[in-house]
């Protein structure tokens, strides 16, 4: 049996990794972002030696255990699909792509586990400078972690620093696989991404509390912080967004044909940019399209007189150099979640500004009437991080790894049947973990500073200090 309901094997073990990565993903920039500012309000506790800011830092530190404690269950599974659905992709990168998922495992998560633990636990049992570093050394592992996982990656998408030997690639520079520009321009764009989540997750347990009038000189300064951070967040993203475009023109033409929905290349001397476009892969065109003169000239360019190749001409070239076959990607989704990504980074630029700007005018206690949309925030970052999830690998298809190894030639022989149940047995656990981990947050979030009575056996409640007394900091 090759299909069941209409899938292969093939689009059922892709589907299977998509939803299983967005599942995992769900977790991992949040851990990145709000490590960081836990980083960043314990510092303060520590230069301040105030009761009051050590038990803002252990509210929030009971949120991000939790994340932690459900995230690493869901991000078991991701390497293990490697060997189960992607035989062929196993074995042309194993000897490059096992390396830097060793060393996330080895110089990253034994990190920031064993520092978090140390960090949680000997609250009140280590000098406070030595709790300080813990917490620093998990952010600074997470950030670790996150890119080791961006370098494999981007790997795939740009393949540098190896050989062809025996049908397999193999290592012949490592530095270039580390240094590899992809990488580095993809980790400026996460890494500030992930600051975003952890920021407007922040923002809105604050605004909460502020709104009840619940410790608010302490969610006050939760709020200043976090606004700081969700701005800078949402500048990063921006610039570094806007940078990994260009670099696509270079190296991924095909990919920013798609992002653009640029069938044919431009006859002038200047590239539109469509607003909005209804694509068809069928029709090789657009059946609506509203575009701009010169836009798309200056976003790839930064001029107003260059135009990239369109997807129709980058096919012929693409059948020439590689074979017989369709190379084009299934263009609307990879069009529309490029715009959900770019708009939702503008949405998130806005409310930063916006709350920036009433803090200037000392209104920061009260969230106004943008409060509803705040507490929704959390939401933006998480949805722009899919998006463009959705966008950068859905737009290399039908490539796995670019130019050298098709998705096709890269799947396991199995049956789609079996596919099937394990994507089903995957989707239930997740769901479940996400589920558990939103009512979690949630329920614990909502209880605030000193109620103690929220805990799960395996993330105690924190033990808050009585307000006035010294954490031994420096003050």
């Amino acid at each position: 049996m090759n299909e069941i309901f209409g899938f292969s094997a093939l689009d059922l073990s892709r589907f299977q990794f998509a939803t299983t990565s967005i599942f995992h993903y769900f977790f991992v920039p949040f851990t990145v972002g709000f490590a960081f500012l836990i980083a960043v309000l314990q510092t303060l506790a520590y230069r301040s030696g105030s009761a009051r800011m050590e038990n803002l830092t252990r509210f929030f530190g009971h949120l991000f255990f939790i994340n932690f404690a459900v995230g690493v269950v869901t991000g078991i599974v991701q390497e293990f699909q490697f060997g189960m659905n992607w035989q062929g992709f196993s074995n042309f990168v194993g000897n490059i792509f096992g390396v830097p998922l060793a060393l996330e495992v080895l110089m990253a998560f034994f990190l920031e586990s064993t520092f978090l633990g140390i960090w949680w636990f000997g609250k009140g049992r280590i000098p406070a400078w030595a709790s300080l570093a813990c917490i620093w050394i998990v952010s600074i592992g997470t950030m670790i972690s996150a890119f080791w996982i961006i370098i494999a990656n981007a790997w795939m998408q740009h393949p540098v620093g190896f050989e062809i030997k025996d049908g397999r690639a193999v290592m012949t520079d490592f530095s270039a696989i580390v240094f590899n520009p992809k990488g580095l321009e993809w980790s400026a764009h996460i890494l500030t991404g992930s600051l975003t989540v952890g920021a407007f997750f922040v923002l809105a347990v604050s605004a909460y509390h502020l709104r009840r009038r619940h410790e608010v000189e302490s969610f006050r300064t939760s709020f200043k912080v976090a606004l700081v951070v969700a701005l800078v967040g949402s500048l990063g993203v921006t610039l570094s967004g806007h940078e990994q475009g260009q670099s696509a023109v270079r190296d991924q033409p095909m990919k920013y044909a798609a992002f653009s929905a640029l069938w044919d290349t431009p006859t002038g001397n200047q590239m539109p940019e469509s607003l909005l476009a209804l694509p068809s892969n069928g029709l090789r065109e657009n059946r609506l399209e509203v575009s701009v003169p010169y836009l798309g000239s200056f976003l790839a360019f930064n001029n107003f007189n260059q135009k990239a190749q369109g997807l129709n001409e980058l096919q012929r070239e693409y059948a020439a150099k590689y074979g017989p076959g369709d190379y084009v990607p299934w263009v609307w989704p990879v069009y529309w979640s490029f715009r959900v990504m770019v708009g939702l980074g503008g949405v998130m630029l806005l409310v930063s500004l916006y709350y920036v700007w009433r803090w200037r005018r000392g209104k920061l206690d009260d969230p106004g009437r943008l409060y509803p949309l705040l507490l929704a925030m959390p939401l933006a970052p998480h949805l722009a991080n899919f998006s463009g999830f959705i966008a950068t690998e859905m737009g290399r298809q039908p490539w796995i790894v670019q130019g050298l190894l098709r998705t096709q030639d890269a799947v396991s022989n199995l049956s789609p049947l079996t596919v099937l149940l394990s994507l089903v047995a995957f989707w239930i656990v997740y769901l479940t973990l996400i589920s558990l981990d939103v009512f979690l947050l949630t329920r614990t979030a909502r209880a605030g500073i000193h109620e103690p009575d929220v805990e799960t056996p395996s993330v105690p409640s924190p033990e808050y200090l009585p307000e006035g007394q010294l954490t031994g900091g420096r003050s």
